[in-house]
């Protein structure tokens, strides 16, 4: 396994190593999960220690073929900090860009165009508290209204007042947009999501009539939500994404690269 490791660049922190090392591991770990969408969509991170620059994937690459090494590091306008062989995709940049400067809290921003998330944006009541799943994440879900591909500062301020202090947002007829504060917490907010979406819809093809949970145990479980994401909970960082990074680095180390 050492051999798929590539040792730390002289000119980068360790810890920014680490951080590319994760966001690698993200990217392979979006795919392996089917959220992918060919070389379309991004997972941006913040580089540790470091307000204004940030992590991207190299445009024309698939999610199973980026590396820690590959990532592209961007000033908060999308420029290169460093130079870098590869493209990137400036204009889909600027909604994660937006959501960074405007929430320092935040380490990363997830964006996915999967069937399920998709399918319940176009749905008009959205997310459904309809089991377990949902009501983990419907709290922390906010709703954006479909605005084309167009990306002009008066959309940005648009969509940061929508989204508010919330992690997960429905573009509306478009796909999801979910951020944690760190990589770990993204993608476990993406999996939650990812889940929700879908066993909403194969209930609602299975045509079978639904049994309602009561308001108290929604209102029970928005609260527990509540709590653990104030820090009172599990922190995904830690457990879940250990043992996700576990099971990439068994299948496939060489993420980082």
């Amino acid at each position: 396994m050492s051999s798929n490791v590539t040792p730390i660049p002289a000119r980068m922190s360790a810890e920014e190593w680490q951080t590319r090392c994760d966001l690698a591991a993200c990217y392979r770990l979006v795919d392996m999960f089917g959220w992918s969408d060919l070389i379309n969509t991004r997972i941006t991170a913040r580089v540790p220690g470091s307000h204004d620059h940030f992590l991207i994937n190299p445009y024309g690459l698939l999610y199973e073929e980026v590396t820690a090494s590959s990532l592209v590091k961007l000033d908060a306008n999308g420029d290169n900090v460093e130079a870098s062989e590869h493209p990137v995709n400036r204009g889909g940049f600027a909604i994660p860009a937006a959501v960074h400067m405007a929430r320092p809290d935040i380490g990363c921003v997830i964006h996915t165009h999967t069937v399920a998330g998709c399918a319940v944006s176009m749905q008009k009541d959205g997310l459904l508290p309809l089991n377990q799943h949902a009501l983990q994440v419907i709290d922390d879900v906010a709703y954006h209204d479909y605005e084309g591909t167009s990306r002009t500062q008066e959309e940005r301020a648009r969509f940061l007042a929508d989204f508010g202090d919330r992690h997960i947002m429905v573009l509306r007829d478009h796909g999801l947009l979910i951020v944690g504060t760190s990589i770990g917490a993204a993608f476990i907010s993406t999996y939650r999501m990812e889940r929700a979406c879908a066993m909403q819809l194969a209930f609602q093809q299975s045509g079978a009539a639904y049994y309602p949970i009561g308001e108290a145990s929604i209102s029970a479980a928005s609260e527990n939500s509540r709590m653990r994401r104030a820090g009172g909970g599990n922190d995904p960082g830690r457990l879940e994404w250990a043992a996700l990074l576990r099971k990439l680095d068994r299948a496939d180390p060489s993420y980082k690269q």
